[in-house]
């Protein structure tokens, strides 16, 4: 009957987003035109495997998932995509360097 696939015992909502506003990320796979993308025909290609973006908003689906407004430079597209469709594209190890102390700023 139909081929797709539920993530039913996923709910991410309970949990912060795993990706942030302005965050760099990359597509993990190619990623077609469903029929939701208005003014693209269905089955087009709206990013492709490894383009780079930008994450301009997050938003939920079914109580259940967050979903993430990405632009990407490329295409010029704004897709929203799931968690599991996206990678970030800086290493996590390196995103967590605090910043240098602004001189003349109170210590916390």
């Amino acid at each position: 009957m139909s081929n797709i696939v539920r993530d039913s015992d996923v709910v991410e909502v309970s949990e912060p987003p795993y990706f942030n506003f302005g965050e760099k990320v990359k597509a993990k796979r190619v990623i077609r035109n469903d029929g939701t993308y208005a003014g693209k025909e269905i089955g087009e290609i709206l990013a492709k495997k490894g383009e780079i973006g930008y994450v301009v908003s997050i938003g939920t689906f079914l109580q259940q998932f967050y979903i993430y407004g990405v632009e990407f430079t490329e295409s010029g597209n704004r897709v929203g995509m799931k968690r599991k469709e996206l990678e970030s594209a800086i290493p996590r190890d390196e995103e967590d360097i605090p910043l240098p102390p602004v001189p003349g700023a109170p210590r916390a």
